[in-house]
């Protein structure tokens, strides 16, 4: 496996699964007769961010794993998306930041120089600890906690929808 898949392939395939999965929550919106908007604030619990703020930091997270461990500067976003639309146009342009990268940019990834803003001043992690300790489980934490927000306000969602499909061979 390489870095190329770890930061790009697999953070897209994600977030092009988050797409469906509020696509998903659209239509039990509508089915049932209430605003899909309902979701974005909603919460698992009252200390934890609401579905808007945990799509937003599955971009982040994202995007800054693969401008990162290729050495460029990630674009900004302001987070004032506030309807589902609007996620959905984030997911949107953080799939389409990914897919300007090539595998090229990420030789030597696994050892280059990562500085993280939440790191003492100066401080800083080898790609590959950045990315193993840090980046891919909080995506996972991110994704994890959209997917059941979105459950537990009753969207039909299952296990095949938060793993999407596979690269089947024969």
């Amino acid at each position: 496996m390489n870095t190329y898949t770890i930061a790009v392939t697999q953070p897209r395939k994600m977030l092009a699964n988050l797409l469906t999965w509020l696509d998903k929550a659209v239509a039990h919106a509508d089915a049932r007769g209430f605003s899909p908007e309902v979701y974005v604030e909603s919460r698992l619990r009252p200390d934890m961010f609401p579905l808007r703020r945990q799509i937003q930091s599955a971009c982040d997270t994202a995007k800054f794993l693969a401008a990162r461990l290729s050495g460029v500067e990630a674009p900004r976003h302001p987070d004032d998306e506030a309807t589902l639309a609007e996620l959905q146009g984030r997911i949107q342009q953080t799939i389409d930041y990914l897919d300007g990268f090539q595998p090229e940019a990420f030789v030597d990834a696994s050892d280059r120089r990562v500085e993280v803003p939440a790191l003492p001043q100066g401080s800083w992690v080898r790609g590959e600890d950045y990315t193993i300790e840090f980046a891919v489980p909080n995506l996972v934490f991110h994704l994890t906690t959209t997917y059941a927000i979105l459950r537990y306000n009753g969207v039909d969602l299952g296990k095949r929808d938060f793993i999407g499909a596979m690269s089947i061979r024969s």
